[in-house]
């Protein structure tokens, strides 16, 4: 690989993008860094800019004054609306799928017709317009066979999905994605979807439009209370890797649904390039697709990254310059990464903030430390809460355990007024070991 430096600009400001950061400031290629808001802890690492993401004239114009090698695309919205096909018209390499790639993202019926299309294991599933919720309610009240599950067809930051026990439960979820302004948005079409049984995992690869690799697996904790209770949330935490997937079962995944998905996205014409995030869940029947996404997840990306072995400028590079074929990517065999997400009460509804942080852990070898909904205090120059996930504390471990003992130390020294944290993230890892 070339020693030139990598100049790379970063898109994103949560817990993932830190991560990211994280992990390009340790690549020695890596050159000038900046990122597009950033946060008080991407500060750190690089240049944070007041960059208007949505503006991709002016991302353009960013990207050629500095001479940015790599833009590296972190949320979905920006990549659902378009920005790697802007930037790559204009020549510049993107790590990001195309906007008709992230479909698989943007659109859960797009993503429920390529995996029925193309075999791919995946639920049952029926499709309503909003606007005919009527049909919908009668759907539900026909239904005989519970739990079942309600989604958000569009984008919806983790928070459309309904896991629902009755027809009371549904027809409240009904309600409440058709009165929440932000779910009204993303959703003018609804999915009511078979209840998969069986544990949830994630798997992520990536992709050059041609090829795929497995780069890492791991296991989300989404809902918001313990013992996966409560609403579903962007995630509370996880860890890395799983042993929910052993050699076997992970050759069969690759095989059935990630190589699967790549090679339908090719037939469609929308060659996937970046990471692809396949949230599966391991039914007695084998596993079956829950989700898509078109980019790391988060919290997983703070316990994958740590991991990679490969240096990620060459990685990403790869990818976004279809040359996936000629990267090895490798991995820490030998250890586990457990992420705790701290959250601002009320999340993930409405949630206070401004509330002042103290405590955060300096990172270690076996402990760090990413922000993702911080700002800073203009009149007093404090840390304090400005989402409703706040921070992410990583422990590293040679076994599972070890690591969950880390991250719930480092969490033990951290305060802000509300702070909710759960307190069995990677239990039901260890049940497998």
């Amino acid at each position: 690989m070339s020693s030139e430096p990598v100049h790379v600009l970063l898109i994103g400001s949560g817990g993932r993008e830190h991560a990211l950061a994280w992990a390009l400031r340790k690549s020695f290629r890596t050159g000038k860094l900046f990122i597009a808001p950033g946060n008080p802890g991407t500060a750190e690492l690089g240049t944070n800019i007041a960059l208007d993401i949505s503006d991709f004239d002016a991302v353009s114009e960013f990207i050629q004054e500095q001479g940015i090698t790599l833009t590296v695309v972190g949320p979905e919205q920006p990549l659902v609306d378009g920005i790697a096909d802007y930037l790559e018209a204009r020549g510049c390499a993107v790590f990001g799928p195309s906007a008709a790639a992230a479909q698989l993202e943007g659109s859960k019926s797009f993503a429920k017709e390529i995996m029925q299309k193309y075999g791919i294991p995946t639920g049952e599933y029926r499709l309503f317009s909003m606007d005919g919720q009527n049909e919908a309610a009668e759907y539900i009240g026909d239904c005989t066979t519970w739990p079942l599950v309600i989604k958000a067809d569009g984008l919806a930051a983790g928070k459309g999905v309904f896991i629902c026990q009755d027809r009371t439960e549904a027809f409240n979820a009904l309600d409440y994605i058709r009165e929440d302004k932000a779910l009204r948005s993303a959703s003018d079409r609804i999915i009511i979807e078979e209840f998969l049984e069986g544990e949830e995992v994630s798997v992520f690869a990536v992709c050059d439009g041609e090829t795929a690799q497995v780069i890492a697996h791991a296991q989300d904790h989404k809902r918001i209370g313990e013992e996966d209770t409560g609403l579903n949330t962007g995630g509370m935490g996880a860890y890395a890797p799983t042993p929910l997937l052993d050699h076997e079962s992970l050759a069969e995944i690759t095989r059935s649904i990630v190589n699967r998905t790549i090679e339908a996205m090719k037939k469609e014409g929308h060659p996937y390039k970046g990471v692809l995030y396949c949230g599966l869940m391991m039914t007695p029947d084998g596993p079956k697709v829950i989700e898509y996404n078109c980019r790391f997840g988060d919290p997983e990306c703070q316990v994958i990254l740590p991991a990679l072995l490969t240096d990620i400028n060459d990685l990403l590079l790869a990818v976004a310059n279809g040359r996936l074929d000629t990267i090895k990517i490798e991995t820490d065999p030998d250890v586990y990464y457990t992420c705790v997400v701290l959250a601002s009460e009320g999340y993930p509804r409405s949630y206070p903030k401004g509330r002042v942080i103290s405590g955060i852990p300096a990172d270690t070898e076996h402990l760090l430390s990413f922000h993702c909904g911080t700002g800073m205090d203009e009149e007093t120059g404090r840390l304090v809460t400005s989402g409703g996930r706040v921070l992410n504390i990583v422990g590293k471990g040679r076994t599972l355990r070890e690591s969950i003992t880390n991250a719930y130390r480092g969490v033990s020294s951290v305060q802000f007024e509300g702070m909710y944290y759960r307190r069995d993230i990677g239990a039901k890892g260890l049940k497998y070991l």
